[in-house]
């Protein structure tokens, strides 16, 4: 997988690597990007087979919420034949492991994860990621790391897990702070078999009876903000290894006819903040809710639509400026130097972690130009 390869011809002053499930933790927790959920009912691997897929890197295959509970069954079944024909086909030399998404599975609760992982076997977890456990708490959470952690020695695998950060406890104010440290000190043994936490935007807002509208953000959503928050504060410390991915935005994109000139003159950044419209309204919603993410420390985004995926990627590339700073405070020992730009100072230790994210976003999806390079990676051919 490399990201925006549907547009080519994009000049970066360095691309992306290239990258699979058999990349390096360090790196790989940075790929995720927008990651697609989809239902496991849903029949997606003619498409990967054929290299159709191009936008998105990362996809999840739902047993959850996605799905009626009458059709788990089903679901199962399809995810199964999905590993089964993709692990052939790879030995058949008609597809390689690089072309094939970051792909997931998002189980329903721990006995369903038990009895679905008696069904795998090893061809299944040949092209498998790993998995999505939804409703993490610290409750529950033993007994998902466990059956990962035997799947795992079973087959001499290396599955990583996803838990999804959601429900009452991470909600009510009155008892997430025990909760989350709870799950944390949880996963603290199992650190290297997580690549991500997950925040489920959509679940939290629900215990609130709200819902984001298209034209403003979580961020807006005062007793979600509050759910980030403290989310970050507990897994975002720089003394932790853990990437936090945006929760998901909820509004398809609408295509639109804008003409491409006009919108490249824009600033992308400061028009998306200050309200001034680049593209519509739901695409500018996407696009300042990933600033957002961005500026609050999280890295890439749930998706529920293929098209939301271009935008998500995109906007996690690193602008020359961004990196060159990088650079300097990774390349120098202490104390307090003037940027390359000679527009702020660089001061070494502070800015060090801050860095080291910008080295590993810019391995993951390139080092553009500048903030107006944003809109041409985003458009590729689509003029």
């Amino acid at each position: 997988m490399i990201h925006h390869k549907y547009n080519p011809d994009f000049e970066f002053v360095h691309k992306p690597v290239d990258f699979d499930k058999n990349s390096e933790r360090e790196l790989l927790q940075y790929c995720l990007g927008a990651t697609l959920y989809m239902p496991g009912t849903k029949q997606i691997k003619d498409k990967i087979l054929s290299g159709e897929i191009l936008e998105y890197t990362s996809m999840v295959m739902c047993c959850e919420d996605a799905i009626d509970v009458k059709d788990l069954k089903y679901a199962e079944d399809n995810i199964l034949n999905h590993l089964q024909s993709l692990s052939v086909a790879v030995k058949d030399e008609k597809i390689q492991i690089a072309d094939i998404p970051l792909t997931f599975i998002r189980v329903r609760n721990p006995k369903q994860f038990r009895d679905f992982a008696t069904r795998l076997n090893k061809e299944h977890l040949d092209t498998l990621s790993g998995f999505v456990f939804p409703k993490f708490t610290s409750y529950n959470g033993a007994d998902y790391l466990s059956t990962l952690y035997h799947l795992n020695q079973k087959f001499d695998a290396n599955l990583y897990c996803m838990p999804l950060l959601e429900g009452r406890d991470i909600a009510f104010k009155e008892i997430r702070a025990k909760e989350l440290l709870a799950v944390k000190q949880l996963l603290s043994p199992f650190q290297n078999l997580v690549l991500n936490i997950r925040i489920g935007g959509t679940d939290l807002s629900s215990l609130f009876a709200v819902r984001r509208g298209v034209n403003y953000s979580i961020y807006d959503i005062l007793t979600v903000k509050d759910c980030l928050t403290d989310i970050v504060n507990y897994f975002g410390r720089v003394d932790d290894d853990y990437t936090i991915s945006g929760p998901v935005w909820e509004y398809f994109l609408a295509h639109t006819n804008d003409n491409i000139d006009q919108i490249l003159e824009k600033n992308i950044h400061l028009s998306l903040l200050n309200r001034h419209e680049i593209i519509n309204e739901a695409i500018d919603g996407l696009l300042r809710e990933v600033i957002l993410d961005k500026a609050n420390g999280f890295v890439g985004k749930t998706i529920i639509h293929p098209s939301h995926a271009r935008f998500v990627n995109a906007m996690q590339a690193v602008t020359k400026e961004e990196f060159d700073d990088a650079e300097q405070i990774l390349n120098t020992s202490g104390g307090v130097i003037k940027s390359n730009n000679a527009n702020k100072m660089n001061e070494i230790n502070p800015h060090r972690s801050w860095a080291q994210k910008i080295y590993f976003r810019a391995q993951a999806y390139g080092v553009v130009p500048d903030g107006l390079s944003y809109i041409k990676l985003i458009m590729g051919n689509k003029n």
